[in-house]
């Protein structure tokens, strides 16, 4: 196991994409968790899904930081492809941990909306690089580690699995799959030339309570609950590796407090402190599995009512453009460097989701 180098106790965090579903957990993690950090959250709050999602997870967040104190924390309202307002933040705050969490997501809206992700993914992401390598000006210390969001979209069609992150990830499907690809080339170029220790995370289909509206488990009780059908792609013959968000959030709070070691190969010049790693459960489940998961736990919770005739608003339809047919994740990198590897079953993660969603929405079944 690598020791960590980072107390994160008393340290300045910035956490971009802060009202978004990783964001937020994540800042609620710290905060209880760790004392006396200062957290700074940045998230343009778009209406790319329901906006009152975003503004319940900052008022859980409010609610936990009235019980600490000691602890410090900021939201602005903000888009990090605002050069001026990242530079304002840093300039500022000064950051020793940076998280950039904030991104256009979706494989299938970037089809439909490609602007976005250039502006969130592309450039937003070369405004904090660039932040965080004037943050050493004038012989300051500077950030510490810059951790930020990959995607196991990076894999595209890859046909040898379970993915490692050795692995050639030269054929994306997607534009959202190419401009996460891409933040890790740029975060290699910058720790390169600048000396940044830099960590990228690829997560894998994320889900759990206030998730994201556009993820499959949300968007089909969404659908369920309305009596439509559900759409289930390549006629259910796909597999993904389902990662609840606390064990996304545990990963991520462990590897923020190790950052790749600063040193010099032998021609004087520093060897770039980057690193890559997978999060995700590695236990790929079939989408059928998975929908009949989330019907028995939607049913238990009272979402939907017992006698909900399931096989009625089943479809299996073709693959999607863009979708691959299986995601699974090899985490031995993330188990040997920091003794954590995610475990958390898909029926106790759905089962979750589903008594949140009929808290949130009020749901009364018989």
């Amino acid at each position: 196991m690598l020791n960590k180098n980072i107390n994160l106790e008393g340290k300045s965090v910035l956490i971009t994409g802060a009202a978004g579903f990783i964001g937020s957990n994540l800042v609620l993690e710290l905060l209880k968790k760790i004392d006396s950090i200062n957290i700074l959250g940045i998230d343009n709050l778009n209406d790319y899904y329901d906006v009152r999602i975003k503004e319940y997870r900052l008022d859980e967040i409010e609610k936990e930081v009235k019980k600490h104190s000691k602890s410090n924390w900021k939201f602005i309202k903000g888009s990090i492809a605002d050069r001026e307002l990242i530079d304002k933040v840093f300039n500022e705050f000064k950051p020793d941990v940076v998280v950039n969490l904030a991104a256009q997501a979706g494989v299938r809206y970037s089809i439909l909306n490609p602007d976005a992700y250039i502006e969130a993914n592309i450039l937003g992401f070369y405004n904090l690089l660039e932040a965080s390598r004037h943050s050493y000006d004038n012989g300051q210390k500077g950030v510490e580690h810059l951790v930020y969001a990959s995607s196991s979209s990076v894999y595209g069609s890859n046909k040898k699995v379970p993915y490692s992150t050795d692995d050639k990830v030269d054929n994306p499907v997607s534009l959202y799959a190419a401009t996460k690809k891409s933040n890790e080339l740029m975060a290699h170029a910058y720790s390169k030339l600048y000396n940044i220790p830099s960590t990228g995370l690829r997560f894998f289909t994320v889900y759990g309570p206030a998730g994201r509206p556009d993820m499959a488990y949300f968007g089909f009780t969404n659908k369920l609950i309305n009596n439509e059908n559900i759409e289930i792609f390549n006629y259910g013959n796909c597999k993904r590796d389902f990662t609840y968000i606390d064990d996304i959030v545990e990963g991520i709070k462990r590897i923020m407090q190790t950052a790749p070691e600063k040193k010099n190969g032998e021609d004087g010049l520093p060897i770039p402190p980057y690193t890559v790693y997978n999060i995700g459960n590695s236990n790929p489940e079939n989408l059928l599995d998975f929908v009949n998961i989330l019907q028995e736990e939607l049913i238990t919770a009272g979402v939907l009512p017992k006698d909900y005739d399931f096989e009625a608003h089943k479809k299996l339809v073709s693959m999607q453009p863009g979708d691959v047919p299986v995601t699974y994740a090899d985490t031995s990198a993330l188990e040997r460097d920091f003794g954590f590897k995610p475990s958390t079953s898909l029926r106790d993660g759905l089962r979750s989701f589903a008594r949140w969603y009929k808290e949130f929405y009020n749901i009364e079944n018989n």
